[in-house]
């Protein structure tokens, strides 16, 4: 108890700057921690979704209709299930042009999974430049605060003939606090910004391997009997 009532002490004692900066640091560790959970959260429904939907590609189920499936719910689609979905759909619709080559297919397909690989890689970076943020600049503004106060604590302290320790101490300590703040806001920011790119980029990878295997696909079927274009175009 002793303790943090010398932490609001020297709060309340702080001059006017340090108290804005310890409530700024304070601000931005508060919704540091909100996005560092959030991130974490999604990160994990969008592996586990993930991890499901390969499976359901991978069991032998069709494709028609999985991306009939997936067609039914296309508003919430994520992950995954969203570039499958972006892919099959570019292809079916191109498919069926009789005067389109098996080249011209593909690479629209690929294009069309690339753009919703784009967008799922914004959705799984989202908050990550605010946690960048905090985690670069939160000891500098934590440095600024203790700047300022020594410098306060000097000022009133050459108004005095003898000084002590005791007339310091206060003064220094309301200062470092703001220094403690800025690390205790930044060093979270920047392990949970470093985690999340480190899974960003394995799902980012997940993606780009299935990409590869599912064009292949593609490239196999769009070679078969003209029944299986006609089966898959009954979906669209």
């Amino acid at each position: 108890m002793t303790y943090d009532t010398g932490l609001l002490s020297y709060f309340i004692h702080a001059s006017f700057i340090v108290k804005c900066v310890m409530l700024i640091l304070i601000v931005a560790s508060i919704y540091s921690w909100t996005y560092i959970l959030q991130r974490s959260f999604y990160l994990r429904n969008v592996n586990k979704a993930t991890g499901k939907f390969e499976q359901a590609f991978w069991s032998g189920e069709d494709l028609s209709r999985l991306y009939a499936h997936g067609d039914r719910r296309k508003g919430s689609l994520e992950g995954l299930e969203a570039i499958f979905h972006a892919g099959f759909k570019e292809f079916l619709r191109f498919r069926k042009q009789a005067n389109a080559s098996t080249t011209a297919v593909m690479e629209n397909t690929t294009r069309a999974m690339r753009v919703a690989q784009m967008r799922e890689q914004e959705k799984l970076e989202t908050h990550l430049p605010f946690l960048a943020i905090v985690g670069s600049t939160s000891p500098y503004v934590g440095l600024f605060g203790t700047v300022w106060g020594i410098m306060q604590a000097f000022r009133a302290l050459a108004a005095v003939q003898q000084a002590t320790v005791s007339m310091v101490a206060p003064g220094i300590a309301e200062a470092l606090i703001a220094t403690a703040l800025g690390l205790f806001a930044a060093i979270p920011a920047v392990i949970a910004y470093n985690r999340f790119l480190t899974d960003i980029g394995r799902v980012m990878n997940r993606y780009d391997a299935f990409q590869e295997e599912f064009t292949n696909i593609l490239i196999r079927q769009s070679q078969q009997t003209p029944s299986v274009q006609m089966e898959a175009e009954g979906v669209v």
